[in-house]
């Protein structure tokens, strides 16, 4: 709902907060869940009104070309999406069906679409489609009636349709392990030629809090032997799960202290066999705490 693995921590616990104050209040006419979810909505809807939604750099503006002159002043922090770990939201064990489904509706892009979505809308695609509640059910959570719930999803659905591509969740491929494998390889070693060839031709690329985003494989692979971003050559990645996906901590080489400090976490997605979005989070001092990630390696690791 929020988009913000930050925010969603604020609203768990104020969740908690109003249901102990009202539990004696509790009685029984829904399911405990229905009631539990009812508060989660509204303590969500209280936090979203009036607030800007979050967002990824390409629903913010076009492509820019690959060139560190396009670099624009970064728009404030809690404009952007955050990444969140799967251990927070998706379960350690159960049925891999389930598992998977929650990974799905966790993924970068998804959550990103919904951002387009107004809070009640949102409200219902979730409550309906990803943790399939039944029209009543979602219409007691709601507060509503099953018609408004009913044409609530169908809003919902139609905007999501009617987003640009690059905006739109794609399909959910199967984890590609060796594409992976071979993408941590190239990018280790900092080979464009081999790295372009894991791309889509259409791949986009953005690195949140930067404005400024890239599509197109050719272009990505350009940019990253810009002056600045070569300096990611040399950079060591140490997996991670986020968003339902394989992630990686990317540590940049320190040429002044000797080892490897933070500066990103990658969180990608692949489409057709090959990695169709990457998303570079590069505000890793809120971001490798709540991965609990180390603050420097060294070269001794």
């Amino acid at each position: 709902m929020l988009g913000s693995a930050f925010e969603a921590d604020d609203a768990v616990q104020e969740t908690m907060l109003r249901a102990w104050k009202a539990a004696e209040g509790f009685e029984g006419r829904s399911s405990l869940r229905s009631w539990l979810y009812r508060i989660a909505t509204n303590v969500c809807l209280d936090a979203l009104r009036g607030e800007k939604r979050r967002a990824l750099p390409m629903d913010l503006g076009p492509a820019s070309p690959p060139l560190e002159s396009y670099l624009r002043p970064q728009p404030a922090e809690d404009l952007w999406m955050t990444p969140i770990p799967d251990s927070r939201v998706v379960p350690d064990h159960g049925d891999p069906a389930e598992i998977a489904a929650v990974r799905d509706s966790v993924r970068l892009a998804f959550v990103t679409a919904l951002q387009h979505l107004p809070p009640r809308q949102r409200a219902a695609l979730i409550l309906c489609e990803v943790l399939k509640l039944p029209a009543t059910e979602a219409a007691t959570v709601l507060n509503s009636t099953v018609a408004s719930v009913n044409s609530a999803l169908q809003r919902a659905r139609t905007t999501l349709a009617g987003l640009p591509e690059h905006q739109r969740p794609g399909e959910v491929e199967p984890e590609n392990a060796e594409l992976l494998a071979k993408f941590v390889d190239a990018f280790q070693r900092y080979d464009m030629n081999a790295l372009i060839g894991l791309l889509r031709e259409d791949a986009l690329q953005t690195m949140p809090p930067l404005e400024m985003w890239i599509q197109g494989a050719s272009a990505i692979t350009t940019w990253m032997m810009q002056p600045g971003p070569s300096a990611c050559a040399g950079s060591l990645l140490i997996p991670v799960r986020a968003n339902g996906v394989r992630a990686w901590a990317q540590y940049k080489p320190d040429p002044e202290q000797g080892g490897f400090v933070p500066w990103a976490l990658q969180v990608h997605e692949v489409a057709d066999g090959k990695i169709s979005r990457m998303t570079f989070f590069l505000d890793v001092e809120q971001l490798f705490p709540l991965f609990g990630l180390r603050e420097r390696i060294f070269d001794d690791r």
